[in-house]
């Protein structure tokens, strides 16, 4: 296997931290996040960062297909179980844990890049492959798709306790509360086998969530397709 250089590998190393510092700086301070406070957060000098990125817009762009790549790591994951149910606990279970603090705070304040666009393409297959796959085994409830599993997700990679313990340096709990939203996890995905009631309603439009990535740049065309 060839070896990265030592460059690169920083640069890995560098973009990881800036995305998790990031999803951090950006559910306490929301689109107000400031570069500086996120460089400061993932331990990487604010000059560096501007000599590898043009602007603001074109770090957040990149943390982005970043994070999308993410979750099509994790479907790629979850589709390599041999059991339609554990693959997608398994991706729901990644993805939770890896989009707690998400970029959802950037959604309209960025233009939508060709590279954001397709990796949010594939992501949407691949999970309505894992999808269609329980749904065919019978273990996932027929009245559940993609659509609610994606707001499933996003709801729990929110946790509040963990962000109040994560802002008051309480290390001493953090692990604590994560094993805590573990079991919240288990908890959910139970509501998602086959054999419980029915779900109120009709499954959500898709445009609840793409809806909210529309960007208008200064000539008024709009920008399709949104991260996750």
């Amino acid at each position: 296997m060839t070896r990265k250089a030592p460059r690169h590998a920083e640069a890995e190393r560098n973009d990881q931290a800036l995305l998790e510092a990031a999803k951090k700086v950006l559910a306490v301070d929301g689109a107000h996040a400031s570069v500086a406070a996120i460089a400061a957060r993932a331990g990487v000098g604010i000059a560096s960062l501007y000599r590898r990125y043009r602007s603001k817009d074109e770090l957040f762009q990149h943390l982005c297909a970043l994070s999308l790549d993410q979750w099509i790591q994790a479907a790629q994951r979850g589709l390599a179980h041999d059991d339609p149910w554990e693959g997608l606990a398994h991706y729901v279970g990644a993805c939770v844990e890896f989009s707690g603090g998400s970029l959802g705070p950037l959604a309209g304040t960025i233009a939508v890049t060709d590279a954001m666009a397709a990796k949010f393409t594939r992501s949407d297959e691949l999970m309505r492959e894992l999808v269609e796959r329980a749904h065919r085994a019978g273990v996932l409830r027929a009245d559940a798709g993609t659509m609610d599993i994606s707001l499933l997700i996003e709801q729990l990679g929110k946790s509040p306790l963990i962000e109040q313990l994560d802002r008051q340096g309480r290390t001493d709990l953090v692990d604590a509360a994560r094993r805590a939203r573990r079991r919240t996890i288990a908890i959910a995905l139970d509501g998602l086998r086959a054999g419980h009631p029915p779900l109120p309603g009709g499954e959500p439009d898709p445009a609840l969530l793409t809806g909210r990535w529309e960007h208008t740049p200064l000539d008024g065309a709009s920008a399709p397709g949104r991260p996750s």
